[in-house]
């Protein structure tokens, strides 16, 4: 199985300068190959705290520089905020420096103060990341960029370089509404799968998911990407302790990053589903949500990380897993704990789990039963 790593540049409490937190995180990227990630992803945000990520492919091409073997993906890139132009460009750039390890990651965006940054109306979203994400995916496997819809309008323009390889099972996109995977359905792009809901829920959603992409594209969608936040330990009571401060903290500045609570949401085209969040939350209260999205993480010894990870896995019929192991101010000294644990006790096995292939294998994949520890059945 793909197991990658997820690095999410996090400044909270004003506990460190800017400076200080992208020295540690690029430390972390800069030896993930060494450390045995198949890959190395990163979200786009702006203007907070909460994630300072603004230019993903700026920072995936510094990592292509650092490295030879590991994938570079996007957790998102949000294209309501860009020209699918320039996303065109960059990813095909991208490609090149890495000589074809890109992965393009889709997403249109949450957060109001992003959208009131860049002086977008937020209603226009689905309809923009719609239209975006077409014509997007037709320039990267035509070479050249032609749109006319209802927002977007692109005369028809060579993209140089140009695209290096096809990007089939090889994009993903974020949807937690089950309006948004039926989109990602019909837009034949394989789902990521961020730990927002109970597995239950996602199970069932995923399979409304596969069956829809099947009817409307005549084949099978790529396995899913799940992503976690991942706290290891050998003592148990120490592992507990990184739920409760850092998992917690991670969980509390989503919610205050995107507003869960905020009930506004029903006025918003495309963000109906998060008003009804909103009023679960003011009926459960801001603390009992933040130790949910908390208790959906993963945490534990490391075979305890681990069996709960192959669980949730089997649950999704994941392709791949993310883990985002330094995050809710955890201290450099503990970041760098939770990144060697995992990498030497759970990294190993997570990838001898046979899921039919390398990232972007499809549904229905054949498996190899008893594949030995620490073997692959394709090059990650």
């Amino acid at each position: 199985m793909h197991a990658g790593l997820s690095l999410i540049f996090q400044n909270l409490d004003g506990r460190m300068t800017d400076s200080e937190m992208f020295g540690h995180e690029l430390a972390l990227a800069a030896r993930a190959e060494a450390a045995g990630f198949d890959s190395v992803w990163t979200p786009e945000h702006h203007f907070s705290d909460y994630q300072l990520t603004p230019n993903v492919p700026q920072f995936l091409s510094w990592v292509a520089g650092q490295t030879t073997r590991i994938k570079l993906g996007t957790m998102v890139t949000v294209l309501p905020w860009h020209d699918p132009v320039r996303v065109v460009e960059n990813f095909s750039l991208l490609d090149h420096l890495s000589n074809g390890r890109a992965i393009l990651g889709l997403g249109r965006g949450l957060g109001r103060i992003e959208f009131d940054g860049f002086r977008l109306e937020m209603g226009e979203s689905r309809r923009r990341f719609t239209e975006y994400t077409e014509a997007i995916l037709q320039a990267l496997e035509r070479g050249y960029i032609e749109y006319d819809g209802e927002l977007y309008h692109q005369p028809r323009i060579n993209i140089r370089p140009r695209p290096l390889g096809s990007f089939r099972g090889r994009t993903f996109a974020s949807a937690i509404s089950p309006q948004s995977m039926e989109l990602m359905a019909r837009l034949g792009v394989g789902l990521m799968v961020i730990a927002q809901k109970p597995w239950e829920t996602v199970e069932a959603e995923l399979a409304t998911y596969r069956e829809r992409f099947r009817e409307l594209n005549g084949e099978e969608a790529s396995k899913p990407v799940l992503c976690v936040f991942v706290g290891v330990h050998d003592d148990p009571a120490k592992a507990q302790e990184m739920r409760d401060v850092y998992i917690q903290r991670y969980a509390r500045s989503t919610v205050e990053h995107y507003e869960f609570a905020n009930v506004g949401f029903a006025d918003i085209e495309g963000y109906e589903y998060y008003a009804g969040l909103a009023k679960n939350i003011e009926k459960h209260g801001l603390d009992t949500f933040n130790g949910f999205l908390a208790d959906l993480q993963v945490w534990g010894t490391p075979d305890q990380v681990t069996a709960k990870i192959l669980d949730y896995v089997e649950r999704t019929d994941a392709g791949g897993v993310l883990a985002t192991l330094s995050y809710g101010g955890m201290p450099y000294a503990e970041a760098n704990a939770n990144y060697d644990l995992y990498a030497r006790e759970v990294l190993p096995v997570l990838q001898a789990h046979d899921v039919g292939g390398d990232i972007g294998v499809p549904y229905g994949a054949p498996t190899t039963a008893g594949a030995p520890a620490g073997a692959r059945t394709t090059p990650g």
